[in-house]
């Protein structure tokens, strides 16, 4: 089996070495340690071979040994390499401290304790003899990657990181020093923007290991081991027992064969009131999520079908205030629609702007020019609330995009962006065109253009057969 040759093969070289007597007691128990470790660990839980790597990605199930893992090699490369500094980060602090430090597979219970000079709990650090320092950083802060340097580190369930763009972003720049920074990520797999990219940077500079609970289930409880049972078949098991990355778009809010496809070579209809709707971002910095827009215009099917409202523009572009102004009013003189048997193109009747950030400031810039602009206030409802609103509209089918021209079936090139968000939300890097989407449809639906809901119909055949009621305290 690899596991034992690896072991044996360690073990031989320590063995046949000309100072192994003369060997310290610490690196003895380090070595003691590492043999043990290698002898025991399971085939995803050995150190990729090769140095050709820079991240080892390791996505696996719950109870698949992912931490175990992690603080085994960690702690050696530390040792193994005297005064380096190693980043261990995680959800939070209390992740950090709790299962890295402290857990039962955390770093305090695989170093050999003499290996250990000493250990500030307040600060997450655990100094080393050698002269390395390995310090614990909580990904929930990512201001704090700024200013510190590491040889390398270990990122613990990076897939739950809650800023993990900019998480992952200001710890790599502290990747910087050695000749050969590496890092491991353990995690169980979501769909999140950046697992999927690492994952395509396999063989690159990402090796990417997987393993379902399964594959170390020997070491887990046997009530543990019970329960796992009731997941297998469904999605959840699919995603936390056997390490699968699920398409965003299964779980998502909105479905794509909601949507209605406008054939290309069928003539636009009569938009009879069309609204631009604007997702602002929040500042002006050049890492912000973008600005975005939704165009809709409404009309009438011919078949007989309620009003419905098409997509007929989007885009999502990085603006600053003063370019984003001009923007807006170049866009407010569109005209959407063409001269056809079904009458002539439309004018922009509402641009719709969320009441935030550069929003206020550009709602009220262009009020004063006397551009028919309103501003949308959300209130408290999230942004899952908001598109739940009006998932409905999409799923009666009221909502259509445009035919493809070059392949059948398929939405145009530039409505994809806009499919993809609001089909995977929320596991999307951007949501500005989910935003401008929802907004734009609670307008057109409280205006009476999409509504969905019953409406009482006082002639009805049941109401005609009632008694007429009558107020007694008239008589």
């Amino acid at each position: 089996m690899l596991k034992p040759a690896i072991a044996n093969r360690l073990a031989q070289k320590i063995k046949s070495g000309p100072n192994l007597n003369a060997a310290s007691p610490e690196w003895q128990a380090a070595l003691k340690a590492r043999i043990k470790w290698l002898s025991i660990a399971n085939n995803h839980q050995i150190t990729p071979s090769g140095d050709w790597w820079s991240i080892w990605l390791l996505l696996a199930g719950r109870g698949a040994g992912k931490t175990r893992c992690a603080a085994e090699w960690l702690w050696w490369e530390g040792w193994s390499q005297p005064n380096t500094r190693w980043l261990v980060s995680a959800p939070t602090s209390g992740d950090v401290r709790d299962v890295c430090f402290e857990g039962d597979s955390g770093l305090l219970s695989v170093i050999p304790d003499i290996l250990i000079s000493d250990y500030i709990k307040s600060l997450h650090e655990i100094k080393l003899k050698n002269g390395t320092i390995i310090k614990g950083i909580a990904a929930s802060e990512p201001s704090r990657f700024r200013g510190p340097q590491f040889h390398g580190g270990w990122l613990d369930e990076l897939a739950a990181w809650d800023y993990l763009d900019d998480a992952w972003d200001m710890l790599q720049f502290g990747m910087r020093l050695g000749q050969h920074p590496k890092i491991i990520a353990t995690t169980t797999p979501k769909p999140k923007p950046l697992i999927v990219d690492l994952v395509n940077r396999d063989g690159d500079d990402v090796c990417y290991t997987t393993a379902s609970t399964y594959d170390n289930i020997k070491n887990l409880a046997p009530t543990f081991q019970k329960q796992i049972l009731q997941y297998e078949g469904t999605t959840l098991g699919r995603q936390e027992i056997y390490a699968e990355i699920i398409d965003p778009e299964e779980a998502g809010i909105i479905k794509r064969n909601w949507f209605k496809l406008w054939p290309h070579d069928k003539p636009l209809p009569r938009f009879q009131y069309v609204v631009q709707s604007y997702d602002c971002a929040t500042s002006d910095k050049t890492k912000n999520d973008p600005t975005a827009c939704v165009v809709f215009g409404v009309f009438k099917p011919n078949d007989d079908k309620p009003m419905s409202a098409m997509v007929i523009d989007c885009w999502e572009e990085h603006l600053q205030y003063p370019d984003l102004r001009p923007k807006v009013i170049e866009e407010a003189s569109s005209i959407y629609g063409d001269d056809n048997e079904f009458g002539s193109g439309k004018k922009v009747d509402m641009i719709l702007i969320e009441d935030k950030s550069a929003g206020i400031s550009l709602v009220q810039d262009l009020q004063r020019g006397g551009l028919p602009v309103r501003s949308y206030n959300p209130g408290s409802a999230d942004k899952m609330m908001r598109l739940n609103l009006v998932a409905p509209i999409i799923q009666r089918g009221r909502i259509y995009i445009p035919e493809s021209t070059t392949v059948p079936g398929a939405p145009r090139s530039w409505v994809e962006p806009l499919l993809n968000q609001l089909c995977a939300f929320p596991e999307v890097r951007h949501d500005d065109l989910v935003d401008a989407t929802s907004q734009a449809l609670r307008l057109l639906r409280d205006l009476g253009f999409l509504n969905i809901d019953p409406v009482y119909n006082p002639d009805d055949s049941y109401d005609e057969d009632r008694r007429p009621r009558i107020n007694p305290y008239a008589l």
